[in-house]
Parts: structure tokens; sequence; C-alpha cells
């Protein structure tokens, strides 16, 4: 591994550095779930837009995506670099993941050239926001179960179904949908993508009550909801290709999730008075706190594996899924045992009360999404097993079975 940065990328980041110094504030313990879009009330979005738009006029958003897209043309070690960079200060974030990691790139990969000049330019300066309709209530992990239905209409497509857990859907102007238009095929051949606005007549959005408060998912119904051809992404039956290319996004995406980590709990832990005296130096806490900094830099090595292949121009290892399997439980057992440490102060959840802004709180409301967005823990150990450790795969004894005949439940 290499941990020095080459003398362009030093550049670059000096840039960075620069360009963040004079337009945002450093970032403080907390900051991290404070400035994360949650309901994304109207506030925090025109924060986001107006964040997102200075971001986009220094070359900072899409930086490795092409020129021909609007993007700065740069290398995915760019990214990382930016991205750590960013880390450090207050922004508002979250608002466009799901947009410009996933849709967008989709849209430009198998769209038309009017399809990304259209979307491409006014995503990346935050004017529009996109969301991913792919999960139903029957179809989450095993996405290619799904049975929102797609039927041809001369022109247009007619759309029936359900999609559940779409992420900012309540907001969004936008979004990419999978649905099933030929159910006498294979479950994963007899797919259509398509992408349409949100506002189309026939969308019933219902926001979902989440544990920590807010509603940033939704359930979608669609009913009789029209949308012209020329909103296909890729060949009648061949959706699963182009979900592909979103769902490897997402899952890079979602690898790089955080809310408040070790350092954190180590800072806490500093200021905390147990019974026998500070927390730090409690034995119990100091033997928790070890095993996490150890997992820690374990995570960061790993990452660090992925920075020098993209460094060097290298396609990564399976490091986004590790990361993500590891990451996303680490956050949870962290926070539940930060939340008992504060004993029943554990339990007050408004931020101007608690410490660090409530933050250990609202990750450990927040973070069992962490283990299941973009593939569950499940789907993850099954992607290590036959990918890195070379297992036999599951037997999947529905893969080449018509879809109407597959098994579903007591008839």
């Amino acid at each position: 591994m290499d941990f020095e940065d080459t003398p362009e990328e030093a550049e670059f980041r000096a840039g960075a550095r620069a360009f963040l110094a004079n337009h945002a504030k450093p970032r403080n313990p907390g900051d991290g779930m404070v400035y994360r879009a949650g309901n994304a009330d109207p506030e925090f979005r025109q924060r986001a837009k107006a964040w997102q738009a200075k971001k986009a006029a220094a070359g900072y958003a899409g930086i490795t995506w092409p020129r021909e897209w609007g993007g700065r043309g740069g290398s995915p070690i760019e990214q990382v670099i930016y991205d750590q960079e960013e880390a450090k200060y207050a922004v508002p974030r979250g608002l466009f993941d799901i947009g410009l990691g996933m849709c967008i790139p989709t849209i430009c990969t198998w769209g038309t050239q009017a399809h990304r000049d259209r979307f491409a330019g006014k995503a990346l300066s935050g004017e529009e926001i996109w969301c991913q309709l792919f999960s139903e209530p029957a179809a989450g992990s095993d996405l290619a179960g799904l049975r929102t239905r797609a039927e041809p209409d001369g022109a247009d497509w007619v759309i029936n179904g359900q999609k559940i857990w779409t992420s900012g859907a309540h907001y969004c102007d936008f979004g990419v949908l999978v649905t099933r238009s030929d159910f006498s095929a294979p479950k994963h051949k007899g797919l259509t993508y398509f992408f349409l606005d949100m506002r189309s007549p026939g969308i019933e959005i219902r926001p979902i009550k989440q544990i920590s408060g807010a509603s940033h998912f939704n359930e979608v119904f669609f009913k009789d909801v029209r949308v012209p051809d020329s909103q296909r992404l890729g060949a009648v039956g061949e959706g699963w290709k182009v979900a592909l290319t979103t769902l490897m996004n997402e899952r890079y995406t979602i690898s790089g999730r955080a809310g408040v980590g070790v350092e954190d709990a180590f800072e806490l832990a500093r200021t905390l008075e147990l019974d026998d005296g500070p927390a730090i130096a409690n034995e119990a806490v100091r033997d928790k706190l070890a095993d996490w900094y150890v997992a820690s830099r374990g995570l960061k090595y790993t990452n660090f594996r992925t920075m020098t292949a993209l460094s060097r121009g290298e396609t990564p290892g399976p490091e986004s899924s590790i990361g993500k399997l590891v990451n996303a439980s680490n956050l949870q057992n962290i926070a539940a045992f930060v939340m008992d440490l504060m004993e029943q102060g554990g339990v007050i959840c408004d931020p101007k009360l608690a410490p660090v802004a409530a933050a250990f709180q609202l990750t450990l409301l927040t973070s069992p999404s962490s283990r299941i967005a973009g593939g569950s823990d499940e789907i993850m150990r099954n992607i290590i097993a036959e990918r890195v450790l070379g297992l036999p795969p599951d037997v999947r004894i529905d893969k080449e079975l018509p879809f109407n005949q597959l098994p579903v439940g007591k008839r």
C-alpha cells in the first residue's frame, strides 16, 4: 500500500482544502449526524442546494464524471481525497447521494445525449433531486423478485404496483424505476427500467414514520401511471443489466456512510464521569474502546487498499463489501454502548440537551438501515464468501424458472 499523495494528488488536496476553508466551517463532534439529510426539511434542502451549487461552480461536484456529463473528468482517488477533506467540515450531506451517486450515472450510461443534456447539469448543481424506486414489500435484497407491472400502451407504458423504503421520494423531482414487463420470463430476464417525473398523475407517496421520529423513507404507489417509452433505459426485458449499474454504485456509496464513530466515543469517555471516576479510566470502557479502535484501523487500512488501487488506475477489489459489513454493525455497537454509559441520560434525544447533540442516540436508531440498504449483511457475506473466498455459491433453484411459475406462499 502507498500512504503518500503523489505530487498531483497533493496539489488537488491543497486546492480542496483552500476551497473548504473559504466556504465552510470546521466540523465539531456530532456534526456528522446533524448535517446529514433526515427528514430533509425545507430549510435543510435550501442549505444543501446552496452548498451543492458552490461545489459545482468550483468543480468539486461530479469530480469523477466525464466532462461531457458536466463533471471534472478527474480520477476516483481525487473524489476520495475531496471526501476526506470535506468530512472535516460542517456542511449539509446526504441529499444528493442517491441522485449523483446512483441515478444520474445510470441515466448517463444508458440514456441518450438528450437525456444527459437535460438532467445531468441540473442534478450536479443541486437544482433537481432524484430517488431510486427499487425495493418492494416482497422484493428487497432479492430485487429480481419485484412485481410492479409495466404494460405497453402505444407510445407509453402503464405502471401499476408499489415500492417501499424509497428514500426522499416525498421531496424528489425525478426517480429511476425497475418494473416487470414479462411475467413469463425468468425473474432476472423480464424486467424493464425507466425514469419518471415524481409528480406524474397516479403516483401516491406515503412517508413511513421511523423509530427515530424522522420520515425519510416512503411507500410509493403507482396506479395507471403513464411513462413515455422515450424514458425507458436499456432494452425491454433487459432492465436487470441497467439495474446492476445502479446497484454497484449504491454499494460503493453505502459503504462510505458514517455516523459517530470511535473517535467520538473516545472524546465523550474523556468527559463522562462514572461512579468510579472518568469513563476513560474504567477498564471495561477502555477494553471496548481498544477493540473498536483496532477495528477502525483495520477498516482504515482496508480503505487504503482501495485508495492505492484507484491512485494507480486499477480496479479495487471487494473492499466496499467488507467495509459496509463491518462499519454498519460497528456503528450500532458503539452507539449502544455509549448510550449505556450515559445511563438515564442515554434516552434523551433532544440535541440541545444530550451530549454530542444526541448523535449517539440518532446513530443507534438509524444505523440498522445501513445493514440493509445496498445489500443486507447476509448478501454482503455471500458476496465475500463467493467472490473473495471462492466458496461454492448458494443453490438458486428459481434462477431459470418463469417468474409466474415461482411458488408464492400457500395456495
